[in-house]
């Protein structure tokens, strides 16, 4: 793991790239280095060391004849395979490391070689022969770059502060529309407005800093044998084998739910070897609703682990929560952000590697949406007529919420699922046309989440929480063979609750967790609020700031509930702390 960083035109110098190592320094504090391969271009990366902790391995890694250089932040899950297929065609190595392994296979197949690579990464190799550069970000988009272009200069990093820190761009307003529906900008946006971000798979092939053109990495299809139980088992065993391998010590976040314990349960049953692994532990008085930490510790007793308990409750909350909005680079609207800083807080005093369950509910159909949008197409008819009868019912807040979402148009209805409120049209137009068509519709709204919530929260929050502490965060269930066996299946009934998944948890002597009921991973929002604990007024009194200095960009809806959060506390929680998250960093960068 690593922060890449890239000034090419105007103002490119060796102090200015520095200064962008120096934002991001916590990606990678083992090795720090910058280099200019041509005049008017500068290169930075700081380096966390995870294969081949040798300083031989260190970046900007150079070929041996010094007319190519890599940097890169990432894991090659196959290296070992590419590394044989490069040594039968006459390339010799000088260390043991997947960077090496990265660099010749650019070198000798250009950007065709990004399709060979499994594993998670974004890239900026130069060829100086031409002076060319290839940057690249892997299909899931497990780690993230950000680029802004002028008319003279082209900046590329790991981070958007990192950017800020060269040229400053202003707040970009058009983003809280988003944020407030959905929990984050727009695919491709932040809020910054000159500052981008590449999507999934993009790639570009430039030879001068104006020439930047996205291109995008194609999907591996072909599948050595027909999908079944057999093979998903076989395919998940060896995404644990390879992603749980490093050369530093590796961890686990475990839930205790079914994703992260399955991941746990493989590797513990295949080496006999216990791991540290983490868990959120709140108090006793919430554990009936939020029982990870119990879950964790049933578990333990049938696959041992050194389970560490990371407590949580306000006072630890306020003690941290000015450190952790300091870490974040882009606001994401999801309590998970906090739990998994805490988390890194306390596991990087004895590893440099985590692993999630990240994936398998977008994969596989883990959600409520999921099942909620399985239960419209079967009942689409009968619920449409009877929507308006529905509506005068009093129900509880997530049935009336399930049938106020409900339209003929089948994307809008997910999209009003996946949203925290029913989304406007002019924000629906935005992200409809994500959806792939191609697909039928129940593996469309799968794609979408894959393409979309997976990226823009899930994977977002874990690299930004986990980075901030030095630690490298994997995601076995995204594993490109894990990807191709997704592709091939063509009997949604296994995308559908995550069969699979229960059927080897219990396989394994675990059906009892994979009979939980399913329980988002956040903070106990709704009941801190309702406590008299002073939680409540601390974030109703930063809202109402909020509103008073940037209200003229609000939606409507989000500024009302700005102005009078109080009114708002007993069905919108979760909206309240996303506004509260990003009026705080809004206020921290001076935006």
């Amino acid at each position: 793991m690593c922060g890449i960083h890239l000034i090419w035109g105007k103002g490119a110098n060796e102090h200015a790239i520095n200064e962008m190592l120096e934002k991001s320094q916590h990606r990678g504090p083992d090795h720090r280095a910058s280099c200019s391969p041509w005049p008017g271009l500068w290169i930075g990366v700081s380096r966390l060391r995870i294969i081949d902790t040798k300083p031989e391995s260190d970046q900007p890694f150079w070929s041996s004849d010094t007319s190519s250089l890599l940097v890169w932040n990432g894991e090659l899950y196959n290296h070992p395979e590419l590394r044989q297929l490069l040594i039968a065609i006459g390339i010799a190595f000088s260390t043991q490391s997947d960077t090496e392994v990265v660099l010749h296979l650019l070198r000798i197949f250009g950007p065709p070689g990004l399709e060979k690579m499994q594993g998670m990464f974004t890239l900026i190799y130069a060829d100086l022969a031409d002076k060319s550069l290839l940057i690249a970000r892997d299909k899931n988009g497990e780690k993230p770059l950000y680029f802004a272009q002028g008319n003279e200069t082209l900046l590329i990093s790991s981070e958007c502060r990192s950017i800020q820190s060269f040229k400053k761009s202003d707040f970009n307003p058009k983003q809280l529309e988003p944020y407030f529906y959905l929990r984050t900008p727009i695919p491709g946006k932040t809020f910054f407005k000159k500052v981008h971000e590449l999507k999934p798979g993009d790639f570009s092939k430039l030879y001068n800093p104006i020439s930047l053109q996205w291109k995008t990495i194609p999907h591996q299809r072909n599948l050595p044998e027909k999908p079944s139980y057999q093979t998903f088992k076989k395919t998940l065993q060896n995404a644990v084998i390879r992603q749980f391998c490093a050369d530093v010590p590796v961890g686990m976040l475990l839930s205790g739910g079914a994703d992260s314990s399955l991941l746990y349960a493989f590797w513990y049953k295949e080496t006999g070897k216990a791991l540290p692994s983490y868990t959120v532990q709140v108090a006793q008085k919430y554990r009936k609703r939020y029982a990870d930490g119990d879950a964790a510790e049933r578990f333990s007793l049938q696959f041992p682990t050194r389970n560490h308990k990371i407590e949580v409750n306000q006072k630890i909350f306020w003690e941290n929560w000015d450190d952790y909005v300091k870490s974040i680079d882009q606001p994401i609207g999801d309590s998970a952000g906090f739990l998994n800083w805490l988390i890194g807080k306390e596991a990087k005093k004895s590893v440099k590697v985590l692993i999630s369950g990240a994936g398998a509910d977008e994969l596989w159909g883990g959600y409520q949406r999921h099942k909620a949008f399985a239960f419209y197409q079967k009942n689409k008819a009968i619920l449409l007529r009877s929507k308006g009868f529905l509506d005068k019912i009093p129900l509880e807040r997530s049935y009336h919420k399930f049938i106020a979402g409900i339209v003929p148009n089948p994307h809008r209805t997910f999209l009003n699922f996946s949203a925290l409120e029913n989304i406007p049209d002019s924000l629906a137009d935005k992200y409809t046309q994500i959806f792939n068509r191609n697909l039928s519709e129940y593996r469309q709204i799968l794609d979408f989440d894959r393409r979309v919530y997976l990226v823009q929260d899930v994977l977002k929050v874990q690299d930004n929480a986990l980075m901030a502490h030095s630690i490298e965060g994997r995601s076995p269930y995204l594993d490109e063979t894990m990807q191709v066996l997704w592709r091939n299946i063509n009997d949604e009934g296994l995308l559908r609750g995550k069969p699979w998944i229960k059927s080897y948890l219990t396989e394994l002597g675990l059906g009892w967790i994979s009979k939980r009921p399913k329980m988002g991973f956040g903070l106990p929002l709704q009941e801190w609020f309702a406590e008299n604990s002073g939680f409540a007024a601390r974030i109703f009194s930063s809202l109402r700031a909020f509103e008073k200095t940037h209200g003229e960009w609000f939606p409507s809806e989000m500024r009302s509930m700005c102005a009078s959060p109080q009114t708002a506390v007993k069905n919108h929680f979760l909206t309240l702390y996303n506004l509260f998250l990003l009026s705080e960093w809004v206020k921290l960068h001076k935006l």
